[in-house]
């Protein structure tokens, strides 16, 4: 299935989305993975913030995140039946009015900005939806929330992303793209998506994960040959996933994951989205029009 720009989907094609996604949100538990998740949605949140200090700050983040968005539009197909492309946001054409975008329509989008002390999101199709994962590890019931930040938002201006394509490794692209976009998205929605554990219970994260996905993609396309092969980086999680980043001299913590013999991410190294759908290696992740995924951008 085709991954397509928010932007330029119909009126139909927005809503459609949107309803799959409420779908999830009506749709009870069914992993068991904590009793405070009540819904699917709920749960995809719960799969992040139980895998963040192993997938973040280390070379298998953009792996693992690529299944992760895989695994959600498995779930939007077989519990929603939806049919539609998965959207992603292309955040380089919002980066300089990133308030005024189209995502953060009331209407065909996600809802505006939060309101108030508790920020919360006050309009559109998820104002009332109580999340009970989160903010980061806790398990309370709260309001979907944002922040929003046109300074951190420009971070995802073309000129970054034009420098990370530059790149001529995945050493150098993947840190460029954590410091530009990926950082871009969560810290200019603010809120939620800026927490490092609970992010997915804003439903803007499938598409800002989608849209680094595309960027991932596009960049291991201009040397297809040597790219679908290119992995490193850190192979453990650092203290509540927070240090100085890719390259960084601080002690890993945690035992090394399933697949990989030291502190080099490798090919072999398994990814798990907690069952939704199978265990797999990087390997059967790199490219997206393999074996296991089938998707291409447009």
């Amino acid at each position: 299935m085709a991954y397509v720009v928010r932007h330029t989907l119909s009126r139909e094609e927005k809503l459609a989305y949107i309803e799959a996604e409420k779908c999830l949100m009506s749709r009870p538990a069914k992993l068991g993975l904590t009793p405070a998740a009540r819904t699917i949605f709920d749960e995809f949140q719960m799969v992040h913030v139980l895998q963040t200090p192993e997938v973040h700050f280390v070379g298998a983040f953009l792996p693992f995140h690529r299944l992760y968005v895989h695994a959600h539009e498995y779930m939007l197909a077989t519990e929603c039946n939806y049919i539609g492309a998965h959207p992603y946001w292309d955040e380089s054409l919002d980066a300089e009015n990133w308030e005024s975008s189209v995502l953060f329509d009331p209407d065909t989008g996600f809802g505006g900005n939060g309101v108030g002390a508790s920020k919360c999101i006050a309009d559109g199709p998820f104002k009332d939806y109580i999340n009970a994962i989160g903010p980061g590890q806790s398990q309370t019931d709260h309001c979907i929330d944002r922040d929003i930040n046109k300074c951190l938002a420009k971070s995802a201006a073309p000129n970054v992303i034009e420098n990370c394509m530059k790149m001529e490794n995945f050493s150098s692209f993947w840190p460029c793209i954590e410091n530009g976009p990926h950082g871009a998205g969560h810290g200019g929605v603010g809120g939620e998506m800026l927490n490092l554990f609970s992010s997915p219970g804003d439903p803007l994260f499938y598409l800002h994960h989608a849209y680094l996905d595309k960027l991932w993609a596009e960049w291991q396309a201009k040397n297809a040959s040597a790219r679908f092969a290119d992995i490193t980086g850190r192979n453990t999680g650092l203290p509540f996933g927070f240090g100085p980043g890719f390259n960084g001299s601080t002690p890993p913590v945690g035992s090394i994951p399933d697949g990989d013999p030291g502190n080099v991410t490798t090919l072999a190294h398994i990814l798990s989205v907690n069952e939704i759908v199978p265990n797999v290696t990087v390997a059967d992740v790199m490219d997206t029009k393999g074996g296991l995924l089938c998707y291409e951008y447009i």
